[in-house]
């Protein structure tokens, strides 16, 4: 049964403490009758899948003055989201955005669902999100649970299960907790607990409101949960990035595929990535080697692509891709590693 003196006192130190961020309305706000935007809260969650609160800020800002809800999204221009969201990763996101989006407008009126199962058969949307947006925008008593969540309920149970094989208990500890009062905001608090106090590293038991029921803390074993399984070291691939210029300062550039990592982006065309990639420019022409390299880090793989650059005539014809003027290309347009590829070779342009 669920101690609900916990909760309470959870949701005490959230009144006080409650971190400010763009997305959220304040408990102040929230109990003087203010609402939260689903739409916000939407596309907050979209965002902060697998990135971090500081990155997202700038975005959701971005995002929410060029399209200030759900209609203006699902009316935008694909090529011009998936733009604005070069940088974020991750970028089947974006394009679920946009359907989830269209989806909302064309079959739920411009209203997200309200309940977690309709909302779990939206483009883009999984059990979590579905569960913090009923929660937060809706304050239905849903559980959420992310790595913050996961930590919290692991030191508090003092379960030392390593991850990922402790989260079907993690989730069942986390919904026993959850009250039917205020949802939406419990849900922020655990989030807030985990991301400010019941830290990765050295967490700051001392303040900490849940200090008298946290079993780790008095195991002294805190700072030592959740264990994790030991990862396998990411395998390394290699590519060649052809960054061709035309006399007139346009760019060729290519879209990758929906399907795929960076899909739907425009970038550099290049070859395979693979153990032993495969030369394969996109049209004949004097592709030389600048002995230039970019490094990244995908999820699963580390990337290693030399560059090679090519001026090239007014009459090129490339077998695949598209010329971009300098009137219509903007670096920041491009995903993360496509942008380190252009920034290193602008330089051996300029250099020859």
């Amino acid at each position: 049964m669920r101690d609900a003196s916990l909760s309470d006192g959870l949701l005490a130190w959230y009144d006080a403490n409650a971190r400010v961020l763009p997305w959220r309305v304040s408990p102040h706000d929230r109990a003087a009758g203010v609402r939260p935007d689903p739409y916000r809260v939407w596309l907050s969650e979209i965002m902060l899948q697998q990135t971090t609160v500081a990155a997202v800020r700038d975005y959701f800002r971005r995002f929410t003055h060029l399209w200030p809800d759900v209609e203006a999204l699902a009316a935008a221009n694909d090529a011009v989201v998936m733009g604005e969201w070069a940088g974020l990763g991750y970028y089947a996101r974006a394009r679920n955005l946009l359907k989830c989006a269209r989806e909302v407008v064309a079959h739920h009126g411009g209203r997200f669902p309200e309940d977690r199962a309709t909302l779990l058969t939206l483009p883009g949307i999984g059990p979590y999100t579905a569960a913090a947006i009923a929660a937060i925008a809706f304050d239905r008593p849903e559980t959420v649970v992310d790595g913050n969540v996961e930590r919290v309920v692991a030191r508090l149970f003092a379960v030392e299960t390593p991850m990922p094989k402790a989260k079907p208990r993690l989730e069942a500890l986390a919904s026993a907790l959850t009250p039917a009062h205020r949802p939406g905001d419990y849900a922020q608090a655990m989030m807030d607990l985990g991301a400010t106090v019941c830290t990765p590293r050295s967490p700051a038991c001392g303040i900490c409101p849940l200090i008298h029921a946290c079993e780790a803390r008095r195991a002294g074993i805190a700072a030592t949960l959740p264990q994790k399984t030991a990862k396998a070291a990411k395998p390394l691939r290699h590519g060649i990035a052809y960054l061709g210029r035309r006399t007139d300062g346009a760019w060729l550039l290519e879209r990758r595929p929906d399907s795929g990592l960076l899909g739907g982006m425009l970038g550099w065309p290049t070859s395979d990535w693979s153990d032993a990639p495969a030369d394969s420019p996109p049209l004949a022409a004097d592709w030389r080697d600048t002995g230039l390299e970019v490094r990244h880090t995908f999820t699963h793989f580390h990337l290693r692509l030399a560059l090679r650059i090519a001026d090239l005539p007014a009459t090129a014809a490339p077998e695949r891709g598209v010329f971009v003027t300098p009137a219509d290309f903007r670096p920041s347009d491009l995903p993360t590693v496509m942008r380190k590829a252009h920034d290193l070779a602008s330089g051996a342009f300029e250099t020859r």
